[in-house]
């Protein structure tokens, strides 16, 4: 029986001096974490034998033996792993009470008798990368043990790593410094420790405040180069630079977590520095450096800094310091001014990466780019320009005159860099070409351009059909855009299910944006319709469905669903998928009905007749019933589709799909009276329009039904309200139209 008084573990140092080779050690470290797995206590003291382990010194072995030696690496890898694992135990309080007062003697032994701490910390600069890595991560460990247990930071970690961070020399020291600090602020981050975050950030502000100013000087000019030009840094700046990058996207996310009570410079960092970090992406010759910056400024203009960390529910508390505003006007204002000194020009994209690296291969002309780098500098830019809206104020036509002009930059970019949006003509199908992979993405540039929309359509001047039509050339259309999304999910009513309920999208918002826009230019959404089922898109559907990008079953068998809409002319058919979520954004505060209806939008309040609206809300099966008919071409009057404007294709996510549910009506007119006869424009417009109704009305037929079980989420009264609208707007625009 082992006792576990301080004096009695202080006998047991004795012991260290009877093994007296490394294979005897390593065998005693062996028990012990034999014996902490198993929830008992070793059979003797191994604190002494640990930090031998750690100590430099001459191999000693014993003359041959039938065991194969241990050399000094090994008996330093398993003395650091087992200080980590009991450190780790302890914090966590998995431990029983006999073998936890066992593991505190002896930690206590080792960093305050032994002064271990220091030791670990002369390791950070060895050469060996696995021990140097193993201590900084049983520095960090010892750290959130005692953060935890006293409040209290360590002296010793905390003066190398502020000493470190002050001389700012790219080398071993200062990353595994950087790793530690970033290590442990994601841990107290997933635990959402506000009150130990805020102490541990003021013992570092200074100090990083000084390191980025460093590395990210706020003017540079030709006597101050980019780091990682200079030939003495070269080597090691990339791994530093990188290093840094994800210590300031965990102190923007402590800037969330800490909330209202944030007073410190450090977490502001990404934003303070966004201009120099632009040009980072601009000067560095490291691609990997470029990259991991404009991910940065992505995840900090979305406030979703720390996502792919699961850093769990801490930065959920919808807190804001006082300074959220004016940072994110600072970002914003970097961003455009960036852009209008032509920085698109020199933002670099390679070939798209797989899990091997990049790829080049001469001669190959269908080289595809890096859609992550694409979509990161498209929605930096869109976010940046929808935040200028919201703070700037700017009305009149300079001010769309601008906006218009960061959209023609961006679309001139995007052509530059990918083959595919190059053979489109119509700008608004880029958001599905482009974000098919990325739900989350997808719905943010949506909601984005939604509000870059309404911004044009009150500053131009123009009338709606002008305004219409500039929206097409500028790829902002939010008709386009929702008939688009429609179109790449099948017209599948589940799958805008899965988008309504789901915390990683912000489709809500989105969705009840639009829907009050849509009630208010119903003509304009029955011209988007007319404008996607040109003639033309019989081309270029036939064209997405070849390119690698976008995959997508074109031909059918005869048990699949078929399809009559734009995108087929004949029997081609399609599966009909779930699309899954990508991780990523929350769902706006949608507690009660009457907090979805406050709208900053300039849209038209005038509702039809209450005998068609508020008495004659219609089923899914009541609009199939309406399209069994011929079919009649839509009447646009002002808003005939141009041959500048037409879609070249529906669009479809390249996330395979699998044939589930419920078939989707089938809308062939029996008029199309055989295989090869195409159908008329007319026809193909009013079956999207038909399909995109039926849709809206499945949805809400299923989100009613599942809110009368209380099955849904949250209550969704004005969304039901929204859609049932819509719906009465159907049937009142095919009621004029026969009565004409």
């Amino acid at each position: 029986m082992v006792s576990h008084g301080r004096g009695s573990t202080m006998e047991h140092s004795a012991s260290c001096r009877d093994l007296s080779t490394m294979r005897e050690r390593f065998d005693c470290l062996t028990e012990a974490y034999t014996c902490f797995l198993m929830g008992t206590c070793p059979s003797q003291c191994v604190a002494c034998v640990i930090f031998s382990g750690l100590v430099p010194g001459e191999d000693r072995e014993c003359a041959p033996s039938e065991n194969r030696r241990v050399n000094r690496a090994e008996l330093s890898y398993i003395s650091v792993t087992l200080v980590e694992k009991i450190t780790s135990n302890l914090t966590s309080r998995s431990l029983s009470p006999a073998v936890t007062l066992y593991c505190v003697e002896m930690l206590t032994v080792l960093f305050q008798d032994m002064d271990l701490m220091s030791l670990l910390m002369q390791h950070f600069q060895a050469e060996d990368q696995i021990i140097s890595h193993l201590a900084a991560k049983t520095v960090s460990t010892w750290v959130l043990y005692q953060l935890h247990k006293s409040g209290t930071v360590s002296p010793v970690w905390q003066k190398k790593c502020v000493q470190a961070f002050y001389i700012s020399l790219p080398g071993p020291e200062l990353d595994k410094c950087l790793w530690s600090l970033t290590e442990v602020l994601k841990r107290l981050l997933k635990g959402a420790h506000r009150e130990i975050l805020g102490k541990l950030l003021s013992a570092f502000d200074s100090s990083l405040s000084t390191l980025c100013s460093k590395f990210l000087p706020k003017e540079r000019d030709k006597t101050t180069q980019c780091l990682v030009d200079l030939p003495s840094s070269s080597g090691r700046w990339g791994t530093t630079f990188c290093l840094l990058l994800d210590l300031l996207e965990l102190l923007t996310a402590c800037s969330v977590t800490c909330g209202a009570g944030i007073c410190l410079e450090s977490p502001r960092m990404t934003y303070v520095h966004s201009s120099a970090l632009l040009m980072t992406i601009s000067c560095s010759s490291e691609y990997f450096v470029k990259k991991r910056a404009l991910l940065l400024l992505k995840r900090a203009v979305l406030q979703k800094a720390g996502e792919d960390w699961s850093l769990g529910e801490g930065l959920l508390t919808g807190l804001k310091h006082k300074h959220f505003d004016s940072d994110m006007s600072v970002l914003s204002q970097s961003v455009l001014t960036a852009m209008a000194t032509d920085w698109l020009h020199s933002v670099q994209v390679e070939s798209s990466s797989f899990f091997g690296g990049t790829r080049c291969i001469r001669g190959e002309e269908d080289q595809k780019p890096d859609c992550v780098m694409l979509r990161a500098v498209s929605l930096l830019l869109l976010k940046s320009m929808e935040l200028h809206i919201q703070t700037a104020g700017g009305t009149g036509v300079d001010s769309a005159t601008e906006v218009s002009g960061y959209l023609q930059s961006l679309w001139g970019f995007l052509r530059r860099c990918s083959v595919q949006l190059t053979e489109n003509t119509h700008r608004c199908c880029w958001v599905s070409l482009l974000f098919g992979e990325q739900d989350d993405d997808m719905m943010e540039t949506a909601k984005a351009l939604f509000s870059i929309f309404l911004h044009h359509r009150m500053c131009s001047g123009l009338d709606d059909v002008a305004v219409l039509e500039a929206a097409c050339a500028s790829g902002c259309n939010p008709h386009c855009h929702f008939l688009l999304l429609l179109q790449s999910i099948s017209f599948d009513h589940s799958i805008l299910l899965d988008f309504l309920i789901s915390t990683e999208t912000c489709f809500l918002e989105y969705f009840v944006r639009y829907l009050k826009f849509l009630r208010a230019d119903w003509q304009g959404f029955t011209a988007a319709c007319g404008r996607i089922c040109s003639p033309h898109m019989q081309q270029s559907v036939t064209a997405l469905c070849a390119a690698d990008t976008l995959k997508v079953t074109c031909k059918g068998e005869p048990d699949r669903v078929k399809f009559s809409s734009c995108a087929q002319s004949t029997g081609v058919t399609s599966q009909v998928g779930r699309v899954s979520l990508a991780a990523g954004f929350h769902l706006v505060e949608y507690d009660s009905s009457d907090e979805s209806d406050p709208e900053n939008m300039e849209v038209s309040q005038d509702e039809p007749a209450a005998s068609v609206c508020d008495k004659s809300t219609f089923s899914a099966l009541d609009v199939k019933q309406e399209i069994s008919g011929p079919p009649v071409p839509i009447r646009q009057k002002q808003y005939e589709a141009s041959d500048s404007t037409v879609l070249l294709s529906r669009p479809n996510s390249t996330l395979e799909r699998r044939a589930e549910g419920p078939s989707l009506p089938v809308l062939q007119s029996e008029q199309t009276s055989g295989p090869n006869m195409a159908p008329q424009p007319g026809q193909v417009a009013w079956e999207t329009l038909a399909r995109a109704v039926i849709c809206m009305s499945e949805l809400r037929e299923v989100v009613t039904r599942l809110q009368t079980n209380k099955l849904f989420p949250y209550n969704p009264s004005s969304l039901l309200k929204l859609l049932a609208q819509v719906e009465n707007y159907s049937k009142l625009s095919r009621l004029l139209h026969f009565n004409k």
